[in-house]
């Protein structure tokens, strides 16, 4: 059954996971700090709502940390070859996107005969005996 809020027992746990680590705790240490059987929190962890929270805790977290990130990723680019990792460093910057344009626009039916006449001619056939 999914959640549909999120109540302080939730954001303890939310807490808790997002620390680099759990911060050395089991998922039965967690559990018990919130009140929970430890099944409820593999259960929580299963939930789209407190899935949501959850990264949102992490990017919460470490936003400041970001910069510091970033600058470090060109070089391990450059070391490893990272090729995955360039890709992210583009879209982070809004230099890629996955986004394809295509302009199929036919200017006349001029260039469709244009088009016909030159497959006729691969073809071998005469644009006469195509028709």
């Amino acid at each position: 059954m999914a959640l549909k809020s999120l109540g302080a027992e939730h954001y303890k746990a939310i807490g808790l996971l997002a620390v680099p680590k759990r911060g050395g705790k089991s998922y039965d240490e967690i559990a018990a700090e919130c009140g929970v059987h430890v099944n409820t929190l593999y259960n929580w962890r299963k939930d789209p709502l407190f899935e949501r929270e959850y990264k949102r805790e992490i990017v919460r977290a470490s936003a400041d940390k970001l910069p510091e990130i970033f600058a470090a990723i060109p070089q391990h680019i450059i070391k490893d070859g990272n090729a995955a990792l360039f890709k992210t460093l583009l879209q982070a910057n809004d230099m890629l996107t996955d986004r394809v344009e295509v302009n199929a626009e036919i200017k006349s039916d001029k260039d469709i005969d244009a088009i016909k006449a030159k497959l006729a001619r691969y073809r071998g056939v005469s644009t006469t005996e195509q028709e």
